[in-house]
């Protein structure tokens, strides 16, 4: 049994610290998960590596993913709370640049900001992601490995205890549904 399967255990039992310490062990893998997820998100949040990761820690303490079964489960329950964290802020964003919830009235036509084309894409894959995990919830969790966590197949295997081959398999499906959802 590793060390973060027995932090886990502990936390699950209600040990004093032992959240802390799970936390404090995991914080260099989730460290590397955000700034993964960054790197390719950068201009659409004004979240760093860091704010990201703390979101993610509350996002999952709060949600009781303290419960998880081992370091693979916990990593992957992570991958998706960033996910959504990034996603989230996009549609906030998006909202607000619409005014939130104020009344409309366009006076110019051509001075009407335009949507980012990159948060439309975010927006558009969280869409086609919930699509897909109605026909395959398995290949969602790749693209959340893959494509928001910036994982490489070796490392995504190894969070869903899966062979290379099958995640590559799974992150080509995945990315013909994407594509083809996204053209429509």
């Amino acid at each position: 049994m590793s060390d973060i399967t027995r932090l886990l255990d502990a936390a699950r039992a209600g040990s004093p610290g032992a959240v802390d310490r799970l936390y404090e062990a995991l914080y260099p893998e989730m460290h590397a998960l955000a700034h993964a997820n960054l790197r390719r998100n950068r201009a659409l949040t004004l979240l760093d590596t860091t704010g990201l990761v703390h979101e993610s820690f509350l996002k999952l303490n709060g949600a009781g993913l303290v419960n998880a079964a081992d370091r693979a489960h916990f990593m992957g329950y992570a991958a998706r709370v960033m996910r959504s964290i990034v996603v989230d802020f996009v549609r906030r964003r998006m909202a607000d640049r619409r005014g939130g919830g104020a009344a409309h009235t366009s006076l110019d036509h051509e001075a009407v900001e335009v949507a980012d084309p990159r948060d439309r894409e975010i927006l558009g894959v969280a869409d086609a992601l919930e699509e897909l995990e109605k026909v395959d919830p398995r290949l969602v969790r790749v693209v959340e490995l893959r494509y928001f966590a910036g994982l490489t197949e070796t490392e995504a295997a190894d969070v869903l205890s899966m062979s290379v081959r099958t995640v590559a398999r799974d992150w080509e499906k995945a990315r013909l549904f994407l594509e083809q959802s996204l053209r429509q």
